[in-house]
């Protein structure tokens, strides 16, 4: 089986092209701030980088036989986990969804590519708007907004299963809390293969992370919000994109901090140290969730790489279980492994209603 893999992020675009489990091409573009600024929305680069995408098909002098197309998934409305063939709705949704990121790109290129292309599917699969919370999780201190997560539901999933392999286990079988290390950080209590509670990563909720603000006081938001100092937009990007460390310092940069803390930077030093600590605790409030019964805790994302990071972090919840660290992101390999799967009968395709 031959599948194409679109991935697209804030300032690239990644893809492949597998021959069944196996990559025969990895690529990613890089889009420069410049060539982005010309699109007043996210969903208006969907034919720019789709270009791309095919340009460099042609270049490479790619067959377009593809059996499927796979996208990263945008955040839509909340779905249960698994692979979904995309209609004529989950686009339209995407294009009107309030919540706006370069993940819901991957839906609007797959299905565009795929249709010129004979007999050939399109898919997303677990996307950050993945919703398996229990009642509990969802009920906050005020009934007009209730608990919602959007999180890194794809690579969270795929490295719940990859650690279960190596095991001899099923994903199933075990109690696990995650956390995904990124420029947004999501945490989630995984039971018996359901994550039933999860943080908004995107724009609210948890630790601060590189780009994310997590929890705030939420008077003293208000205050600001009615301060008249900022516009809603500005204010957005204070909660995401431009909050938490690259806030404080300036950069998202997690190396180049630490070696800022290595010339003697303690403000440097405090900041990191503290996005550590506020990042250890809601592991640990995950414990909680899962009454103590926790198989692992797996920590995975781009940050996992910093020993800086996972050595303090480990300091603070290796008293909850065994910690197993995979560095990066699964993503690529997760979307290919789930089309293939419904394209061998392996799995099945849901709808997205």
């Amino acid at each position: 089986m031959k599948i194409l893999v679109i991935n697209p992020g804030s300032t690239s675009t990644k893809m492949a092209v597998y021959e069944d489990a196996s990559p025969v091409v990895l690529r990613s573009i890089t889009h420069s701030t410049e060539e982005l600024a010309q699109f007043e929305t996210i969903t208006s680069q969907h034919g720019f980088r789709k270009q791309l995408v095919l340009d460099e098909l042609e270049r490479m002098h790619v067959d377009f036989n593809f059996d499927a197309v796979i996208g990263r998934g945008g955040l839509a409305k909340p779905v249960a986990g698994g692979v979904y063939e995309i209609n004529r709705r989950m686009l339209d949704d995407v294009k009107n969804a309030i919540h706006q990121h370069a993940c819901d790109l991957g839906c609007l290129i797959a299905y565009e590519i795929a249709r010129e292309i004979p007999d050939c599917r399109s898919f997303i699969a677990d996307p950050g708007v993945v919703d398996e919370l229990s009642p509990l999780a969802r009920v906050s201190g005020s009934p007009i907004m209730p608990r919602i997560c959007i999180w890194h539901a794809l690579n969270q999933r795929a490295i719940a299963r990859r650690f279960a392999q190596q095991i001899g286990k099923h994903y199933e079988d075990l109690n696990l809390i995650i956390c995904h290390l990124g420029g947004g950080i999501s945490i989630a209590a995984h039971e018996h293969g359901r994550a039933i509670d999860a943080n908004n990563a995107l724009d609210g909720e948890g630790p601060f992370s590189p780009e994310r603000a997590g929890s705030l006081p939420a008077a003293d938001l208000i205050r600001l919000c009615f301060s008249g100092q900022y516009t809603e937009a500005q204010l957005l990007k204070k909660v995401a994109g431009e909050a938490g460390l690259i806030a404080h310092l300036g950069t998202n940069s997690v190396k180049e901090i630490e070696q800022r803390i290595k010339q003697g930077d303690q403000h440097a030093e405090l900041i990191l140290n503290a996005m550590i600590y506020h990042t250890a605790k809601y592991i640990a409030a995950e414990a909680a969730v899962l009454c103590g019964k926790i198989d692992a805790i797996l920590l995975t994302g781009g940050m996992a790489r910093s020993e800086y990071v996972i050595s303090r972090l480990r300091r603070r919840i290796d008293f909850l279980a065994p910690t197993y660290c995979y560095p990066g992101e699964d993503e690529m390999q997760a979307l290919a492994m789930n089309a293939l799967g419904v394209l061998q009968g392996q799995q099945k395709a849901q709808i997205y209603r």
